[in-house]
Formats: C-alpha cells, sequence, structure tokens
C-alpha cells in the first residue's frame, strides 16, 4: 500500500506541487547546511583570521570527500528512483544495499588521506607555520572520521529517491543544530567543563559530530520509516549489474567534485602568487564559497528533488512529466539566483560584515563578491538542466560542463587576468566560465532531449 501511494505521488501529483513538496524541505534543509557553514567561519574568523585561510586551503580536500558521498548518492538515487519506478523491488533493495558497499569502499580512502596525507598536502602550499598546523589539524579530523559524511548522504539519497524529503530536512537540520552548537564550545574552550581551546581542530570535531548524527537518524529513518527501501546484509555484497548503473551516474558527479577540487586549489595558488595580499585574497575566495552557499545550496537541493521526479517519470515513461518538471525548475533556480545577485551586488560589505575581519580584508572582498556574483543567473539554468543529464543516466555531460567551466574556461581566465598584478581582475574568470558552460550546457541538453525524452512522446 506504502508503495501505491509513492508511486501516485511520484507519478500522478501535479508536478508543480510535488516539486515544491519535495524540494522545499530539501531546500530548507540546505539552507541550514549552509548557515552552519557560515557559523563555523564566523567562530573561526573571531579566533584568528589566519585559520580562516586555512579552512579555506581545506576545501578542495572536503570537496572531494563530498564529492564521492555526493556521486555514490546520486548514483543510488537515480536508479533507486528508475527501479521503483520501474515496479522492480528487487533491483531496488540491491541498489541500496551496494550503495552502503561504495561508501565503506570511499571511507577507507579517506582514512588513509587523514592519516598520511594532510600534512604533505599542506607543505606543498607557501602558507605560514600557523595556516598549515591550523589545516593540519582541521583537515585530518574531518578525513579520519569521515563515515559520517558517507553514509549521512547515502540514507538521504534513499529518503529523497522515494519521496520522503521531509526525513532528511530533519537529519540535516539536527547534524546542523549540533555543529552550530559545539563549534564555540569546541573553538574557544569551557573551562567548567575541562574543555580546552582547540582552534580549527575544535572546528573540526563539531562537524563529524553533526555529520555521525545525521548518519544515525538516516539510517533509523530508512529502516523504520521506508518500506520502499529494505536494507539486507545479503545486499550489501557487490554486484556489477547494480554497482555499474550507480557509477556510470555518480562517478561524473565526483569528478565534477574533483575537477572543482583542482579549481579550488589552483585558483588558491593563482591568489597566494600576489605578493603583499596573496594570503588575504585566498582568505577571501574562501568566504565568498561559505556566503555563496546560501544561494547554491537551495539550488542543488531542488536539483537532487528534479532528480528523482525526471528519473521515476523516465522509468515510467511520462515524458510530459519530465519537461514540466525541467521548466518548473529552471524557472524557480533562476529566481533564487537573480535574489543572490542583488544581495552580493548592493550589499556586500553587509555580508562580509559578519566576519571578523580587517579593513584591506573587507575591501577586497566587497569587489570579489560584486563581480564574481554576475555569474549566478547562468549558473541557475546550468544546474537545472544539468539535472536530466543524471536523472537520465547522461551523467558524463555533467562531467563535460563542469570540465568546460573549471578547467577550459574558468583556471586559464584566472591566470591571463593575474598577469596584469591586478587581484581584482581575477574574479572576473568566473563569469567568463560560466558563458561557457551555459553554451555547452544548452548543447547537451538539446541532444538528450532529442534521443530521450522527445521519442518518449512518440
Amino acid at each position: 500500500m506504502q508503495g501505491n501511494l509513492r508511486e501516485n505521488k511520484m507519478g500522478t501529483m501535479p508536478v508543480g506541487k510535488l516539486l515544491a513538496n519535495m524540494a522545499i524541505p530539501m531546500i530548507l534543509s540546505m539552507l541550514v547546511q549552509a548557515l552552519y557553514n557560515v557559523v563555523d567561519s564566523i567562530y573561526i574568523s573571531r579566533y584568528s583570521e589566519s585559520a580562516v585561510t586555512a579552512l579555506g586551503l581545506a576545501f578542495p580536500v572536503q570537496n572531494v570527500q563530498i564529492g564521492f558521498a555526493v556521486g555514490i548518492g546520486v548514483g543510488v538515487n537515480s536508479l533507486l528512483s528508475k527501479s521503483l519506478g520501474e515496479g522492480n523491488q528487487q533491483r531496488a533493495d540491491r541498489t541500496a544495499g551496494n550503495g552502503i558497499f561504495l561508501a565503506l569502499m570511499a571511507t577507507v580512502i579517506f582514512v588513509l588521506f587523514g592519516i598520511f596525507g594532510t600534512r604533505p598536502y599542506y607543505q606543498m602550499q607557501d602558507v605560514s607555520a600557523e595556516i598549515l598546523e591550523s589545516g593540519v589539524a582541521y583537515t585530518s579530523i574531518c578525513c579520519i572520521f569521515t563515515m559520517g559524511i558517507y553514509f549521512q548522504v547515502l540514507f538521504e539519497r534513499m529518503l529523497q529517491a522515494t519521496g520522503r524529503t521531509m526525513h532528511t530536512m530533519i537529519t540535516q537540520g539536527v547534524g546542523a543544530v549540533i555543529n552550530i552548537v559545539m563549534d564555540p564550545i569546541f573553538i574557544f574552550g569551557v573551562d567548567a567543563l575541562g574543555i580546552p581551546a582547540m582552534g580549527a581542530a575544535g572546528a573540526a570535531i563539531a562537524t563529524v559530530l553533526g555529520q555521525w548524527m545525521s548518519a544515525l537518524l538516516g539510517l533509523i529513518f530508512n529502516l523504520k520509516l521506508n518500506p520502499d527501501v529494505h536494507l539486507y546484509l545479503k545486499n550489501i555484497l557487490p554486484k556489477s549489474d547494480v554497482i555499474r548503473p550507480i557509477l556510470t551516474v555518480g562517478v561524473p558527479s565526483m569528478i565534477m567534485n574533483s575537477v572543482s577540487s583542482v579549481m579550488n586549489f589552483s585558483m588558491n595558488q593563482i591568489l597566494l602568487g600576489f605578493p603583499t595580499v596573496g594570503e588575504i585574497a585566498t582568505g577571501v575566495f574562501s568566504i565568498y564559497y561559505k556566503l555563496q552557499s546560501f544561494f547554491f545550496m537551495p539550488l542543488f537541493g531542488l536539483n537532487n528533488a528534479t532528480i528523482s521526479i525526471v528519473a521515476f517519470n523516465f522509468g515510467a515513461r511520462n515524458p510530459k512529466r519530465i519537461t514540466k518538471t525541467l521548466k518548473i525548475a529552471c524557472g524557480t533556480a533562476l529566481s533564487i539566483m537573480l535574489l543572490g545577485f542583488l544581495a552580493f551586488a548592493v550589499m556586500p560589505g553587509v555580508l562580509l560584515g559578519i566576519f571578523n575581519l580587517s579593513p584591506t580584508f573587507v575591501e577586497l572582498g566587497k569587489t570579489a563578491l560584486r563581480t564574481i556574483s554576475l555569474h549566478f543567473p547562468f549558473a541557475a539554468i546550468c544546474i537545472a538542466l544539468g539535472a536530466s543529464f543524471q536523472a537520465l543516466g547522461n551523467g558524463m555531460y555533467s562531467t563535460i560542463t563542469s570540465l568546460c567551466r573549471q578547467m577550459v574556461a574558468l583556471l586559464p581566465a584566472a591566470f591571463l587576468l593575474s598577469l596584469s598584478g591586478d587581484v581584482n581582475l581575477v574574479w572576473w574568470a568566473f563569469p567568463i566560465a560560466e558563458v561557457v558552460s551555459l553554451s555547452a550546457t544548452l548543447f547537451f541538453f538539446v541532444r538528450i532531449y532529442r534521443k530521450k525524452i522527445k521519442p518518449l512522446y512518440e
């Protein structure tokens, strides 16, 4: 009975209402996620401005870490939704079990990096001793205890694939609240409780505590409240016919995040090359990424809901619901990012004012926020349409558009603009790259529409 209710919701509920019903909880949970990322930096900025830069340099590693988690989760989400749309319960259950297997394999990789790789990673960068030690402490803790983020994302994607997005809002919300509450305790210490000030290491401890609690809640929700997915130990054993389609969709997401990490690492090196403002510019870049998450994270929540709906209706061979979902998603995404553009363009000083930053940092940040935000509307269309690539099994298109944006356009443009000696010109690389990405996205969407969506009408 529960399965029929879920099928009616995904296959028959009015598309606008369905997208809102699934996306709003995800968007709210993503906003909470963005909030605790920013709160993390607010506390750290009051501990040390060098620690802000250290966390910024940790971002490429965290991005790969999260990219693997999201890649596995997106692959599971897509195949799970498609299998349920086709009425194939056995394949759906195997998909969930093999997702757990892949999450365990990825966990081992990052635990090893946390133990052996974090110090060499920071040593290869031209930073002060204070930044190096803060960065090593933060990154090693996040990687060694990485299991929390892998199972948090995986269990949330299982809930999303079956239309239970309200539960994901709870898991992410609880994790975020724990992080926000624990951040000042571990960063600054509490003498009465015998907890010393740990700075960046304290921020990492608060982060992994939140992730592990979210993962635990996600497991409980799937076991007790998600009868559409059955978590059996026997299904954890890897099956090539299940892992292959998971990775077909998931690997492009992993590559996209890895490419993003390469971009972030390379941008940091370009910015560190400016002799007087290098470390400040790197900190500005880090703060920008924290602030932009208030708009991009909701967009990714909308994207996740779109993937589930499109994948389900592709399995059910309902093209009208696919195209209507994509139209509404594009309009909503554009509205969100226009608000983001206005916020960054009109009041960058207010946004930067929530951090404890030097006047030089703030002035450099104002110019950066105004310039970079010009690409927000273009990014909205790219991300919204990109959901169709993953949902319809053409994740490689997403990989190519990401490569066009970050490697083919962004980094070369940033490097060439840095040769001017004016750090403020480097920020123009972002709108330049997004125009290139939009062109590639539109080209691939026309291609996938003609090959996979249009034939369903016929």
